[in-house]
């Protein structure tokens, strides 16, 4: 007797199989993650760990002067290689610190 997946699962033995290798499933992984966090902690002890720097966040300067030139935020992003959602994050970011945009990010919309 083999596992029989086929079918809805109203075999009782089926069901029971399917559990198990489910909560085993659940159980490995769960002791996988738990590991990595181990070894993330130990490694941020010593220095070794920093995580992944954000693309966008070491271009800010330049996306903020290439704003200020008139650049449209699509360019900017073909230019450096990033998705226009992250320039247009980026600039949503500059407005809550420095309270506007030029006009030629918010086109169609009244700047104070």
């Amino acid at each position: 007797m083999g596992l029989d997946t086929r079918g809805n699962g109203s075999n009782p033995t089926t069901r029971l199989q399917l559990t198990i290798l489910a909560a085993v499933e659940q159980f490995e992984r769960e002791l996988m993650l738990e590991r990595q966090r181990e070894g993330i902690a130990k490694a941020k002890a010593q220095g070794k760990y920093k995580g992944r720097a954000p693309t966008v966040e070491r271009q800010r300067d330049r996306i903020h002067r290439m704003v200020d030139q008139g650049v449209r935020p699509a360019d900017i992003a073909r230019e450096l290689g990033v998705a226009r959602s992250s320039v247009y994050r980026m600039l949503e970011n500059r407005v809550a610190i420095r309270g506007r945009l030029p006009n030629i990010v918010m086109k169609g919309t009244a700047q104070p």
